[in-house]
Order: C-alpha cells, then structure tokens, then sequence
C-alpha cells in the first residue's frame, strides 16, 4: 500500500465524514475540552456534535485530527482527574452507555499518543457501522487540503499499522498502531476479525471498526450490556521530517514501530523441551513409514505425511537440520547420512543444477517447473554444509552454482513465480495477489553467492550479491514475497555490509525488515480456535497468505540469527529489539503447531488435496496456523517442517562442559564464557527495555543444584520457576550476566 494524494482538493472524492469535519472546523462546530503538549506538538481535545476529537498540531506544519470516540449522536463530556500516567482522561455518556477516553504518552526519543477507548454498554448493542479515525489537516485545519504519502497499511490479519507523511504542509512522518490484542472482547463479542481494518483513502485513514455485513438480514451478534469492552487502543508516534528515500523510510518505520511495541502489554511465554521434542522427531523422521520412502535404493523425505513426491529443497532442509543437529549432540546422525546418499539423483549434469524432483516423479507434474525460489533454498542448505567441511556437498554446490548464476541473470535479478529450467520460459509471471514475481529471490540469491564466495574467495559471487540487492531497491514495502526468503535477503544485506563496509547495504537491510514486521500478527489473537494456541509476532508465510506456517517460522529464525551475528553497534537499537524478541516469542509460539499440543476439535479433519492427512502421534508440525481461529493444518502435517525442532534445540540450549545442565534461553546469546569452575558469564542483546528467559535445565542422570544469576553490577536475579528439572530466571534482555552453581 503506497499511494500519493492529490494536492487539489477540489478533485478528491470525500465521505460524509470527511466533510462533517471539514464543516466542524470551519464555523466552530467543537467545544473545547483540554489541551496538553507532546514535546513540539501541541494537543487540542474538543467536542464535537456526535464524536470526540484530538487535534494534534505541529506550529505552522498543519496536523492530524484524530477520532478519539464516536457516538453516534449527542453526548455528556466530562473531564476526570487523571493519574499519573495519564495526560488526561474524559467520561462520555450517552444513550449508548458510557465511554472512558484516556490519553497518554511515553518519554521516549520519539513523541507519541496513546488513546485508549473503552466501552460499557448500556443496552445491548448491534454496532452497524463506525467510521474511521485519523484525518491529515493542513495550515487551516482542512482535511482536503494536505497532501503526503500512505507507505504501508494493514495487510490482512497482521500488525493493525497505517505509516504515512504529510509532505504539503510538511509536518512529518507518522506511524498509527492499533494494539488489536486491546479488542478481543469486542471481536468475539460481534464474531468479526479485524481483517484489514486498519488502512484507508486519502484523506480519511486510520481504524475502520470491523462490523457485520449489512444486508436485508444482517448478524445480530451484540455487545452485551454492562461488560466493558475496549473500542480503540490507538499509539501514534511522530517525527517532524519525512524521509528522503525508502531505506530511510524503513529504519524510521522500525524505529516508530519500536517505540510502539514497547507501550503494549506483551504476551507471557512458556519453556519449551525442544530437545526432547528434537528427539522425538528424529525417532519419527527415522520410524515412521509415513515419513520416508525409498528410491533408486535410497531414503528420501516426504514433504507430508506418505504423500507428495520428493524434492530437493524437502531433502535439504531436513539434512541441513539434522547436520546441525550433529553438531550439538556430537554425533552424527545415521538417518543424514542415509538421506544425504542419495541427493546425487536430484542432479541433471546436462543443465548442471539441481532438479526439483527425481527423474521417476509422476506424470502429474511439470518434472521442468519450478518455483524461483526453490532453485536457490536447496543451495544455501548446501552451502551449510559445504563450509563445515564436507566434500560431498561442496562438489554439489560449486557444480550447480553456475546454472543459478545463469538463471539469475537472465531474468535481470527480477524472478517470476515459475518458470522452466530447460529454456527459462515462464510458466507463472507474477502472483494474482500483487501482480508481481517472487520479489525476495534476490534476497536469498545473494546469501547463497555470499556463502559462495566465502566458500572460494571468488570476487565474482560477491558481485552476483551486490547485482541481486541493487535490483531489489525501490521496492519499498513491497520486498516481501515468502517471509523466510526476505529474513534471509536482510541476512545477505547485513553480510555484504560487512564485506564491503558500504553503508548502503545496512539501510538496505532494513528496508527488508519493515516489508518483514509489516506482514507480521503483532498482537495475540483469541478469537475461535486461536485461544488454543499462540500467534504473536508471528510473520504470514506469504504476502497474501492468511495463515502461519511453521517452516517460514524457523527459517526466519535462523535467518535472523545470521543478521545478528554480522551485526555490530551501528545496528538501530529498535531493529536489534524487534529480531530479538521476533525470535524470543518464535520459540514459544512454534510449539503450537504440533498437533499432540492442540486438542483434536482444533484440527482440520480434512487437508488439502494430495498432502496426506494429520497423525497427532508423530512429531511433525502443522503447515498451518490462523489468526482468526480456524481450523489448524488445513494444509498438512509438514514432514519437511520438521526441521524446526533442531534448529530451536540447538540455538536455545547451550552445552557446558562439565555441568549437569544444559543453558536455556529464549534470546540467541551473543557470548558465553566459562569464567571458572563454576561460573559463566553470559551476553544478551535484545531490547534494553525487555525481559529475557535464561534457565538451567537438568541433564539426564544428572542432579540439578543449587544456581545463582547476578547482574554485572552484582544485583541478585531471583528465580521465576524452579523445580527438580530446572530452575528459570527472568533478567534484562541487554547486558552481561555471572551465573554460578554448586
């Protein structure tokens, strides 16, 4: 969402909103209730015949109006004492019940708003229509006569966001942020979600209320009498410049949002055994006849349960997984062996690439497809391997890189969605969604040619990457295509930053970045079957997708974790803390696309057409998670999801030799040194506002003693939970920690 609005007012179609306010404004039609200042910004409360407003101005630079509630009609305005946190707080009353409007701030380098609105009805109430709450105002209050730029708006069931700037008079930029967590009660109360609810037309903007459709019998779904339900929880956060380009344009959009996160009452998490849900799925990848099947002699993975055919980005990720695996146990796995025998098939030494499926796949499918993306994900698995030494892998790397580099360059570093791999015709030009290709394939190209060049020194891989990011600029919020390949496309912008110290390519990371946390459910749905199961920060897997998926879930994990380590303190200390807490609340909210946690209502009996069906017994995730609540795994039980249990056991538990625990912790530690016989120190870097999980959890066969966690400046951090088994403390996310036991 990115559109310009028309400078002549006399041409812009306008709501009857619009011009009810237009006419407010001009002839008087508010009364004046209070006024407060935010840094620069002055703040006019005032009420108007049927609505509460905020006028939010900046002197000389025009403003914003903002619908703090609407009534419907005539109204009682009374002003309350406010506390503390508040900068002021109204009572409404009317014959809908009364309303309780409270304004408040944070002091933070950024100025914002917050407006919360709560509800409590007097009557049952049907709500037909609510009007939407945010109006740009020029020098002479005039709704038609600014002008400026809408970035990013609510995409579907994700982060309930409108950033935008007024360019014309120049008052700035503006992020609007619905805290949709706040509006459960109302959501299930009506049954509607809050499907692209936040957005709109210049110049009438900001939340539009879900409700009913309305027809000849329209949902009679009420807001009970008597229970308080919250109507708006509206954060705005400003800066007084709009930014010169889009890479700029994505650090100030992290940085409102950050500012915004940091003002929501965040969603607890739980500890979670993925070791042992590790090794329960190595067991069932290695037993279950649904898991593998055999060809050509050897072993292969099913992307679902005992159905589709195997292809090469199934077998990667699955042996990608289980080498990592390897590594943190110390013994390598039989079962990556039996798999990794057999990749050799996949390759065609006339077109000298990797082939999406064996040469016996069936009949029903194009054995010439395939999906841009997937000629490259296999690569950068392999590449995984090839850099710790094996020579198997970097044989098959190095003899298929150069048809990718072909590929890439003959679609001009812009990808469709699929095309042939005999002669590059396309198949699929772009998504019905977007009317564009896989826009983020240039992300994960580069990360392979980076990985490439690491692997051989070789200049031209590192020029392939820069090729790749260069023509991927201009984007804007558009980057996303598949939420893993654009985690791995900031990875790649963070990595070339590094080699060659161009600062453009750290400011292009975060244009990947925003495209990534725009199309991410920040807020905790409870609506249907979703109180089952948690949805926070998770990212949509596509940019049209209405679900989760579990593998774009620890892909942008892993991804992720590469960004940090390239990282260093140039990094936005706001992006530093949305990756972090993105990967802190992906290791609580994965464990609930395992269908033995869900109970058996909440899964779809049927899946879709060819990809098997859901056994609650085996340790294979579900593809699909719903913000809305519907039925989960409606697409399948992913055999080649499973991957996700060793990538969060081996980045969230830590060994320590000699010690009869294993370190847990819900943020990637940056550093971890054995300081003595019996003590650690341990480095985070997540937020510098939020909270981290750091745990010890007993080792079989091992008696877990007493610990003591201390801060580095000798503050004592006593225990959240402790039991035989384990003992958790909650600490700052950023600092240094001593850890002692006996």
């Amino acid at each position: 969402m990115a559109t310009r609005a028309r400078t002549d007012h006399h041409n812009v179609s306008a709501s009857p909103y619009v011009l009810a306010l237009r006419q407010a404004l001009r002839d008087g039609g508010t009364s004046a209730v209070t006024t407060f200042d935010i840094g620069a910004l002055s703040v006019e409360v005032r009420a108007g015949p049927d609505s509460v407003w905020a006028f939010v101005r900046r002197a000389g630079a025009g403003g914003l109006a903002v619908r703090a509630a609407y009534l419907a009609g005539p109204f009682e305005c009374e002003l309350l004492n406010a506390d503390d946190t508040e900068l002021a707080k109204l009572r409404l009353s009317s014959v809908l019940g009364e309303h309780i409007v409270t304004f408040r701030t944070r002091d933070d380098a950024l100025e914002s708003l917050r407006i919360t609105v709560a509800l409590t009805p007097a009557t049952p109430i049907l709500v037909p229509f609510l009007p939407r709450d945010l109006y740009p105002l020029d020098r002479n209050d005039d709704p038609l006569g600014a002008s400026g730029r809408v970035e990013a708006g609510q995409r579907g069931l994700n982060v309930g966001v409108l950033y935008f700037h007024i360019d014309e008079p120049a008052f700035g930029n503006v992020l609007y942020f619905q805290n949709l967590t706040a509006m459960n009660p109302y959501y299930r109360a009506t049954k509607i979600a809050p499907d692209n609810a936040v957005g709109g037309v210049w110049p009438e903007l900001g939340y539009l209320p879900p409700t009913p459709a309305q027809s000849g019998t329209p949902p009679t779904h009420a807001l009970p009498a008597g229970e308080t339900v919250t109507m708006s929880d509206a954060i705005l956060v400003f800066r007084h410049d709009a930014p010169p380009h889009e890479r700029e344009s994505a650090r100030q959009f992290l940085q409102m949002l950050g500012v915004a996160y940091k003002q929501l009452a965040l969603p607890n998490t739980d500890f979670h055994d993925w070791v042992g849900r590790a090794e329960r799925t190595l067991r069932d990848l290695d037993e279950a006849p649904a898991a593998t099947i055999r060809h050509y002699g050897h072993r292969y993975i099913h992307p679902y349960t005992a159905s589709e055919y195997p292809d090469i980005m199934v077998q990667m990720s699955i042996i990608s997984a289980l080498h990592d695996w390897g590594k943190w146990t110390g013994e390598e796995s039989p079962l990556k062996k039996d798999l990794q025998a057999g990749l050799g098939k996949f390759y065609d030494p006339k077109l000298r690439t990797l082939r999406r499926y064996l040469p016996n796949v069936g009949k029903d499918k194009n054995a010439d497809a395939v999906d841009s993306w997937y000629l490259y994900h296999p690569l950068l698995n392999l590449s995984n391997l090839a850099l710790d030494g094996d020579t198997q892998a970097r044989k098959l790397f190095l003899d298929s890189i150069d048809y990718a580099i072909k590929a890439a360059r003959h679609f001009d570093y812009v990808w469709p969605v699929q095309y042939d791999v005999t002669d590059f015709s396309v198949i699929t030009d772009v998504a019905g969604a977007d009317g564009r290709g896989q826009t983020d394939v240039g992300g994960v190209y580069a990360w392979v040619m980076l990985q490439a060049f690491e692997l051989t020194d070789d200049k031209r891989f590192l020029d392939e990457a820069r090729a790749a990011l260069d023509a991927a600029m201009g984007l804007r919020f558009n980057v996303n295509y598949q939420a893993n390949l654009t985690a791995w496309g900031a990875a790649a912008c963070m990595r070339l930053w590094r080699i060659t110290n161009a600062p453009v390519y750290l400011e292009q990371s975060y244009v990947y970045l925003g495209s990534f946390f725009h199309n991410c459910e920040i807020w905790e749905s409870q609506l249907e079957l979703a109180v089952h199961y948690r949805n926070f920060l998770g990212a949509t897997c596509l940019q049209d997708a209405p679900y989760m998926a579990i593998y774009e879930c620890f892909e942008s994990f892993a991804a992720f974790e590469r960004y940090l380590d390239d990282s260093g303190p140039e990094l936005d200390p706001a992006v530093r803390m949305l990756i972090a807490e993105y990967c802190k609340y992906a290791l609580d909210r994965a464990w609930y696309y395992y269908p033995d946690v869900l109970p058996p209502e909440a899964i779809s009996p049927e899946q879709r057409e060819s990809n098997g069906y859901v056994d609650r017994k085996l340790s294979f995730p579900l593809e699909d998670l719903y913000p809305d609540g519907q039925l989960a795994g409606q697409v399948g039980q992913e055999v080649y999801g499973a991957g996700a249990a060793f990538i969060f056991a081996t980045r969230a538990f830590t060994h320590v030799e000699g010690a009869p625990f294993l370190v847990f912790s819900d943020h990637l530690l940056r550093a971890i040194e054995r300081t003595g016989e019996r003590s650690l120190t341990v480095t985070l870097d997540g937020g510098e506002t939020c909270t981290a999980a750091i745990g010890l959890v007993r080792r079989k066969r091992h008696k877990l003693g007493k610990s003591r966690v201390t801060t580095i400046g000798g503050d004592v951090v006593r225990a959240h939970a402790s039991s035989p088994d384990r003992v958790e403390y909650r600490v700052p996310a950023n600092g240094r920690l001593i850890l002692t036991w006996e």
